[in-house]
């Protein structure tokens, strides 16, 4: 009988008996290698159970060669160099939601530790000092808790904090109103959220849209003296912004588990201040978590190498491998019109319709495809990984339907795939086309006929269109050495609203696009990179 060998990076075995006891299966237990061990290490085995301790890098994987799929005990693939897993075909997968209780609970024992200074308090009690008076907190009830996302332990944590009697309201695009309000929950604004909120909790990934979005500008626009908590992950919250408005009061206590550098530099001057709860990356650190998650990846493995079953994958949907060379073009079509999409999409979404245009897509499993916008569309705000198997999931879970429908024949393209994105306001939708494998073109965005290819940094202008104000952009991006690369202008009618798409050189600043939005028949400026 044939033993599938897999090489485990540490040594907690709980919760992995169905692996450990598997007769098809041979598991090596190294815990913590070394780059240069693992890198001699992986030529014998076929598959690698692996936590955030080890990187799996390019010259690991390059030195691979019976490596059939890499398993990330948790959620985040951080550590793993997908790319170059990609190339040499191994299939990656992870656990989400496993940690979900264990970081809801975590959150909520920050926000009490921080209101009423409890570790504080112990320190000084432990110091033989008996100060009472220096003390004092806040009272959880009658307070506004926002929460920025509102994913699974976004939403865990709304459901028990409502217990304390508090006000809860949430900024997350991509859950729905009537969700919210299941959960008792407001959905506001970004804008709102900052200014109604007396504690601010992070839930949401950690992409390039939400790097740094607790920064000087968004904490000038909370209450004074407001608390922030971050059990999401390191680098959301920009440390240094942070400080100064702990400093200055302006932001009255934070509590934090996670860093942007971790570990964390202790001589950073925000170690220094009193009014911090910190904990080192704590949030799904429980047994509990632990186990589920063992347990989860057991059968993950097993599955796979006796049944060839694919679970959680992050880089490759649950089909066989044929289909996939098919789809892949499609694939990346979609991911770009997903992507797009959320960034013109403006509310809360209630529905999700993609339409499949062609006689192609009656041969194909256009599930697929659908999971693969959804796993992009949503990717920018949500609080867990997404993949091709959970992203209708997770979408569905926040009150978003999702729907199909097929056509034979199109007008004036052969092949194409149109999304369509509900919201209590409005209805948006893009459609695009292959023009060949390795080149595709947006043709269509909110009814207006478009050219527009989905690649680099894009800046999207949504303008009057009148004489002028082209000319102002292309000034204002020339003073700042931008270079435009090509430009486009959607528009349905002469002198109507226009959306214009700028493909540029190089990144964009935030004080740039405020600079654009300041000239006159411009109402929206976004930095997109696809």
């Amino acid at each position: 009988m044939k033993k599938y060998k897999i090489l485990m990076t540490y040594k907690n075995t709980e919760g992995l008996e169905l692996l450990l006891n598997h007769p098809e299966i041979q598991v090596d237990i190294k815990p913590k290698p070394t780059q240069e061990e693992l890198q001699n290490l992986i030529r014998d085995y076929e598959g690698l159970l692996i936590r955030s301790e080890v990187k799996v890098t390019k010259e690991i994987i390059e030195s691979a060669d019976k490596l059939k799929l890499i398993v990330r005990a948790g959620t985040g693939v951080d550590n793993v160099d997908i790319n170059a897993a990609n190339k040499k075909g191994i299939i990656v997968m992870n656990v989400p939601g496993g940690n979900t209780i264990s970081a809801c609970e975590h959150t909520i024992g920050l926000i009490l530790a921080m209101v009423r200074n409890i570790p504080q308090a112990h320190n000084s009690l432990k110091s033989g000092r008996w100060e009472r008076e220096k003390f004092v907190g806040n009272e959880l009830q009658g307070k506004t808790l926002g929460l920025i996302g509102l994913g699974r332990i976004g939403s865990e944590v709304a459901k028990r904090m409502k217990a304390f009697d508090m006000r809860i309201i949430a900024y997350d695009p991509y859950v729905s109103e009537e969700y919210a309000n299941q959960l008792g929950v407001e959905l506001k604004s970004f804008e709102d959220l900052l200014k109604e909120s007396d504690i601010i909790s992070l839930h949401i990934p950690k992409t390039d849209s939400t790097k740094n979005l607790i920064n000087k500008e968004t904490i000038s626009k909370m209450k004074d003296g407001v608390k922030i908590v971050n059990c999401a992950r390191g680098g959301i919250i920009n440390e240094n912004d942070l400080y100064e408005a702990l400093k200055s009061g302006k932001v009255s206590s934070a509590a934090l588990d996670v860093f942007e550098k971790e570990p964390p530099d202790f001589s950073s001057s925000l170690f220094k201040m009193e009014n911090v709860v910190f904990t080192p990356h704590l949030g799904a650190s429980t047994e509990e978590a632990q186990v589920k998650i063992a347990q989860e990846v057991s059968l993950m493995i097993v599955d796979f190498f006796t049944k060839g079953v694919i679970k959680n994958a992050v880089n490759i949907p649950s089909i066989d491998f044929q289909m996939y060379e098919k789809l892949k073009p499609y694939i990346k079509l979609v991911e770009k019109i997903g992507l797009l999409q959320s960034h013109l999409t403006l509310e809360a979404v209630k529905q999700i319709e993609i339409q499949y245009v062609g006689e192609i897509f009656n041969n194909i499993n256009t599930y697929i495809l659908t999971s693969a916008y959804v796993k992009s569309f949503l990717s920018r705000f949500v609080d867990i990984q997404l993949n091709f198997i959970n992203s209708q999931i997770i979408a569905k879970e926040r009150g978003i339907s999702i729907k199909e429908t097929k056509l034979r024949e199109g007008k004036e393209y052969k092949e194409y795939i149109t999304a369509k994105v509900e919201t209590s306001k409005s209805t948006y939708t893009i459609s695009g086309t292959l023009i060949s494998d390795n080149n595709c073109r947006i043709i269509e965005i909110n009814g207006m006929d478009a050219d527009l290819e989905p690649e680099g940094n894009i800046i999207v202008v949504s303008n009057i269109d009148k004489p002028g104000i082209i000319g102002k952009i292309g000034t204002i991006l020339g003073d700042n050495n931008i270079n435009i690369a090509k430009m486009f202008v959607a528009r349905k009618i002469p002198g109507g609203e226009a959306l214009t798409f700028i493909n540029v050189d190089s990144e964009i600043t935030s004080q740039l696009i405020s600079s654009l939005e300041q000239v006159s028949g411009i109402n929206m400026v976004k930095f997109i990179k696809l």
